[in-house]
């Protein structure tokens, strides 16, 4: 299917074009003003929003348009970053994300999934990154600044309809009362990754707090599934 050449860029980077591009169905209208925004792609029946971005940043579009319309929310996650520095070969970075990412951003707005016009689906894919010499760089980037991100690969897609389906993020042996140390065991996840977790499953009123020791806080999970499937579902790309 050729659609590159109706869709509209508005100065966007490679990995939202390209990722757009990969969702765009014939009849599709692209770059679409509605109600004081710019929808990505619009259907009949749905807005596709590909965000590579801060989920912060969607507040406002998403509390002006869910009421009226369904929305898909795509998110990427760069599971392989590939660096391209000039007069240096292209390397692989040691910074790898997981499906465990999500979290950054849904923590911003953990009551995401509780509209039921809102679908999030999360693609892991590989990038590259082309950076360019900045001595004002923030630390940590090593003199370089991202001047844009290009798709190499997609590898899986996640879709969560709603609060429920992001159980199957969850490990499957939690005791009965646990903390976020217990989770970032169980889960294989640092820590801080289990406390945005915790915040994000609380505010979704799925984990109930129980008290506080020096170990952290105690949560329970209340109406914990016991036929949920607790493996990770995906699509494949």
């Amino acid at each position: 299917m050729d659609v590159e050449p109706h869709i509209g860029t508005l100065n966007e980077g490679s990995l939202h074009a390209a990722l757009k591009a990969s969702y765009a169905e014939p009849g599709d209208e692209f770059e679409v003003p509605l109600d004081g925004f710019v929808i990505d792609i619009r259907r009949p029946d749905l807005l596709v929003e590909i965000q590579t971005g801060s989920f912060a940043a969607m507040g406002r579009k998403l509390d002006c348009l869910l009421a009226e319309h369904r929305i898909l929310l795509v998110y990427p996650i760069a599971i392989a970053t590939y660096l391209d520095r000039p007069g240096k070969s292209v390397r692989k970075s040691p910074k790898r994300g997981t499906i465990y990412s999500l979290f950054d951003e849904l923590v911003s707005i953990p009551t995401l999934l509780d509209h039921p016009n809102l679908t999030l689906e999360t693609v892991l894919v590989s990038v590259t990154k082309t950076q360019v010499d900045d001595s004002k760089a923030r630390r940590g980037r090593g003199g370089y600044r991202t001047t844009d991100r290009v798709l190499r690969e997609i590898h899986e897609r996640h879709r969560f309809d709603t609060p429920r389906d992001l159980l199957r993020l969850l490990p499957n042996d939690l005791p009965e009362t646990f903390t976020t140390a217990d989770m970032a065991n169980h889960a294989d996840v640092d820590r801080d990754v289990a406390q945005k977790m915790a915040y994000c499953f609380r505010a979704l009123e799925i984990f109930v707090e129980e008290g506080r020791s020096k170990a952290g806080i105690a949560y329970s999970w209340p109406n914990r599934p016991d036929d949920e499937v607790r493996t990770i579902g995906s699509n494949p790309a």
